[in-house]
Parts: C-alpha cells; sequence; structure tokens
C-alpha cells in the first residue's frame, strides 16, 4: 500500500527548496533533508536517481521500501515539516528492518522525532569527523 496521498512531497520545487535551503543529514544508506513548511502538514518525498540503478522497477521498489520504513514513524513526527529521503548507492539489496533502523536514526539526529528536542536548522549534522 503506497504513502497516503496527502502526505507526500510532489513538486519539483519542494523538493529543491527542501535540499537546498533546508537542514540535511547522512547515513550509509540515506541523506535527509528537513524543512519547516507553511502548512500544518508533514510531508515527504524519496529521491532514488538513476545512478542508483538504470531500471525503473528497481527505483520504484527502493521508493516503496522507503515508503514502507517510514510508515511506522509518521505519527512520532510532528507536523508542519517537508522531509525528503534521498537513496545512496549501497542502499540495492538492503532489507527493510535496516532501513527502518536507518531511517529512524536519521529523524532522531534531525531531531524530528517526539520526544527527542527541536529540530536543528543547521545545513550539516554530520558526526563524522571533517565535516
Amino acid at each position: 500500500m503506497a504513502l497516503n496521498r496527502a502526505f507526500r512531497l510532489r513538486k519539483n520545487s519542494d523538493f529543491q527548496r527542501v535540499r537546498q535551503q533546508g537542514g540535511s543529514t547522512a547515513s550509509r544508506l540515506l541523506i535527509l533533508a528537513w524543512k519547516p513548511n507553511d502548512q500544518a502538514t508533514l510531508r515527504v518525498g524519496f529521491v532514488v536517481s538513476k545512478r542508483i540503478s538504470k531500471r525503473a522497477v528497481q527505483r520504484n521498489y527502493i521508493k516503496r521500501l522507503l515508503a514502507e520504513a517510514v510508515r511506522p514513524l509518521l505519527a512520532d513526527i510532528p507536523p508542519g515539516w517537508d522531509i525528503v529521503f534521498s537513496a545512496r548507492n549501497q542502499i540495492v539489496g538492503v532489507r527493510l528492518p535496516v532501513l527502518i533502523q536507518d531511517v529512524s536514526t536519521l529523524l532522531r539526529r534531525a531531531r524530528l522525532l517526539e520526544g527527542s528536542p527541536h529540530p536543528v536548522e543547521t545545513k550539516e549534522l554530520n558526526t563524522r569527523k571533517g565535516f
């Protein structure tokens, strides 16, 4: 079952706004970008480029896996945010439980899950040295 249409980012301009003006953090599998929106709803978008796979079938499968990984966490994310998950090359072949763990780790690092401190508006939150 697909992620509800009301919770999805659909316009290219929205994706660009979030990725260019919002905060971001990364893991081995994903890059998370977030920005407050002017609506009272939470919207999520997924990006899987042709660098990941030339086959649309595989790219769409990864997007569906990402949607399933985000779905249980939607209730814990406060409304009013636009969130974009961009896949990295290592995501190919990853199982859903690993993806769920990675998504929740990124959301906690970005302080977007309920129970964590307020979201940070920095451009980069990588914890590795040299960033």
